[in-house]
């Protein structure tokens, strides 16, 4: 993995917002960009947005090696999502990368994504890279409403997509973790998750009960990104580690859950 940690200034080809409040940008460089692997992230600077001080971090959604682009998926939330959301193409962003480490291929052939909300960020980047693997996909996504769903084709493209909502206007009513698929016969070699900690905890019980071993990827709050301000430290096995250096993939077995 390249340790080395870059800052660019790269180019908005486009702003494509899904619903009212999540939004893809596509980032291209001049430069060659580094072998990104799924579950790495950048840190982008928002710049003339007085209230955000700090870089923000995002998961990588998609990266494309031929046209040397990265895709965002992101979510507002505040002042600094909000000015996100308005760049348009042509515009630049600062953004620091490669960072964090990755998710790990299985050793078997069968695997399932499962991730809520905007956690399902992270999830297209690895189901493409697993599908050129040869693992077959299975990808578990809960949603408030059936409103709230976005890219379901995209990621049909790469396996089978369940999905739950919790009014029960789409797929099966309820959690991500009350989908018939954890209580079916089906078996799994590894289980991949990014969502709330409490819908991942739920996820890594299920998994732990089934012998199944999960990897999942942590949301820790992160200033710096390259593990000198320690604000990202989450407890496991081996200790105290910094999420944006150690993670923020882990296996759910490290972290004790």
């Amino acid at each position: 993995m390249n340790c080395k940690k870059i800052l660019h200034d790269l180019v908005v080809l486009k702003n494509e917002h899904l619903n009212k409040r999540h939004f893809i940008l596509e980032l291209q460089t001049p430069e060659l960009l580094p072998q990104f692997l799924p579950g790495q992230f950048v840190q982008v600077l928002v710049k003339d947005s007085p209230s955000t001080f700090l870089r923000r971090p995002f998961s990588i959604h998609g990266f494309d090696p031929v046209k040397n682009t990265i895709l965002l998926l992101i979510q507002i939330k505040g002042e600094g999502t909000r000015h996100l959301s308005l760049l348009r193409e042509g515009d630049k962003l600062n953004v620091m990368y490669p960072l964090g480490n990755s998710f790990t291929l299985p050793a078997g052939k069968n695997v399932l994504l499962v991730g809520g909300g905007c956690g399902v960020a992270p999830l297209l980047f690895l189901a493409r890279w697993l599908k050129e693997r040869d693992v077959n996909v299975t990808i578990l996504t809960g949603w408030k409403r059936k409103e709230d769903i976005f890219e379901k084709d995209v990621y049909q493209q790469c396996g089978e997509v369940l999905v739950t909502t919790e009014n029960g206007s789409e797929g099966e009513m309820g959690m991500v973790t009350g989908h018939t698929v954890f209580k079916s016969d089906r078996t799994f070699d590894r289980i991949y998750c990014c969502g709330p900690d409490r819908m991942m905890k739920a996820v890594a019980h299920i998994a732990s009960k089934k012998g199944i071993d999960c990897e999942v990827s942590l949301e820790n709050t992160m200033a710096c990104g390259f593990g000198v301000c320690l604000c990202c430290i989450t407890p496991t096995n081996h200790g105290n580690q910094r999420v944006c250096v150690e993670g923020p993939v882990f296996s759910t077995k490290e972290l004790g859950w």
